[in-house]
């Protein structure tokens, strides 16, 4: 009899846990679908306000918000703004807040170096003598606001729903190649959002397929993220050796470990960790490896469970300390354009080393990894060498970096040429501040 009581009171437990659940589901895309019919209405006032200040030539404020600068990929569209007269354009960075404080502290201090470097104006959100953080609505009063991230990774404050009554608009920080759909097109960021700046006409259907809005916001305008003028071509500020016929390889490993996938487990990492170290130790004087992870590789690995912060700090110095090695953490369109070559699990390099040209070695987790792409990824995905195993490493890296025998370059030509120039015979960074003026006009 006791038995069967304490069943029944699991199954109870577990049918009101359910109807909880779902409940809680329920009112949440209700409360999500009032936000987003309301949108446009705060979009309307927003617009008028920013307008009449167009008009008047009192100056637009443009706010980046950044999370990783390893993500950023707004450098020519800030630079349109910073050029303008008419606007004023600053960076804020923002906590990452779902890996600690010493990690928060961490890429807010390596992202503020990096835009100093680059001579933008930028303010980090966080202030150490009082712990507090900046009021952004209160204390810039932004009147447009460019997004570097659609995931609530950082203080709820510095999330799309904390600026409704501002013109908001992102630029994916990856070119999209993913199934995740939803994810890409239909989450309430996405649906709040005032500019969706897309890179194909194929996002495009994608968003009107997927988004709750059918694509309203939706307009292609291209890939700024690769897009650079004048790219830092002077090796040496970037790679450690200076015999310019070593060839420079990166690899670039993605964050979706076993166990940590998120439903991707796109990531081999764990599998070459230490036969990329290997690598490089048995190609010095040939070869260097660039290390590019994922930023959210580190903290990942630093968890308890995994490897924990000691060894994947140890493993990190090592990558630093190589003759021909070197740990890139943050922006990273100049290691691209100085590199030979890329090797890689991830998915939005799938797309943006394509820009640069040179051959991609994909590292494959398992045989069913192209199907966890769209359908551009798919495409992107037959210009590539494959690697199955350590076997197929070192023979791209002899044949095709070394020895030059690069059969897939006509292919990654054509998938350039066809999917990745931009509309209007612009660049697309040119399409989007173009798109802004236009809509203050």
């Amino acid at each position: 009899m006791d038995k069967l009581f304490t069943k029944f009171k699991i199954a109870f437990r577990d049918i009101i846990t359910t109807f909880r659940r779902r409940l809680r589901m329920k009112r949440k895309g209700i409360k999500e679908f009032f936000l987003i019919i309301r949108q446009p209405i705060y979009h309307r006032i927003a617009l008028s306000r920013v307008k009449l200040k167009f008009r008047k030539n009192v100056k637009i404020k443009i706010v980046f918000v950044v999370i990783h600068s390893s993500v950023w990929k707004y450098d020519s569209v800030y630079n349109h703004f910073k050029n303008d007269s008419r606007f004023e354009p600053v960076i804020i960075i923002c906590p990452v807040v779902n890996y600690g404080k010493d990690n928060m502290l961490q890429e807010m201090e390596l992202a503020y170096k990096q835009f100093r470097l680059k001579g933008f104006n930028v303010i980090k959100s966080y202030n150490s003598q009082t712990d507090g953080f900046m009021d952004i609505n209160f204390e810039i009063m932004p009147d447009i606001i460019f997004f570097t991230n659609p995931h609530l990774l950082t203080l709820k404050q510095y999330y799309i729903t904390s600026f409704y009554k501002t013109l908001t608009c992102y630029v994916p920080y990856g070119f999209k190649n993913s199934y995740l759909y939803e994810d890409d097109f239909n989450k309430l960021f996405q649906n709040l959002l005032w500019k969706f700046y897309l890179e194909t006409e194929i996002h495009k259907k994608l968003a009107e397929k997927y988004s709750r809005i059918r694509g309203r916001n939706s307009i292609v305008t291209g890939f700024p993220g690769m897009e650079i003028v004048r790219p830092d071509t002077s090796v040496e500020r970037i790679w450690k050796t200076r015999n310019q016929n070593i060839k420079r390889i990166i690899w670039a490993p993605h964050h979706t470990i076993p166990g940590k996938g998120e439903t991707l487990d796109f990531s081999t990492f764990l599998k070459y960790s230490d036969f990329m170290l290997e690598l490089a130790e048995k190609y010095i004087g040939v070869v260097e490896i660039a290390f590019k992870p994922h930023p959210v590789l580190r903290p990942k690995l630093s968890l308890s469970n995994v490897w924990g912060k000691e060894k994947t700090e140890q493993y990190y110095k090592r990558w630093q300390n190589l003759a021909n090695g070197s740990v890139h953490e943050g922006d990273y369109v100049n290691l691209f354009y100085t590199s030979n070559a890329m090797m890689h699990d991830s998915s939005s390099f799938v797309v943006e080393y394509l820009y640069v040209g040179n051959p991609v070695l994909y590292l494959m987790s398992d045989e069913n990894v192209t199907q966890r792409f769209n359908e551009v990824g798919k495409m992107a995905f037959t210009t590539f060498y494959i690697a199955r195993n350590r076997s197929d490493i070192e023979t791209f890296i002899q044949d095709v970096v070394i020895k030059g025998n690069d059969r897939l370059k006509p292919l990654r030509l054509d998938f350039y040429n066809q999917y990745l120039i931009p509309p209007n015979n612009n660049l697309a960074s040119v399409n989007i501040y173009q798109d802004i003026i236009n809509s203050l006009s």
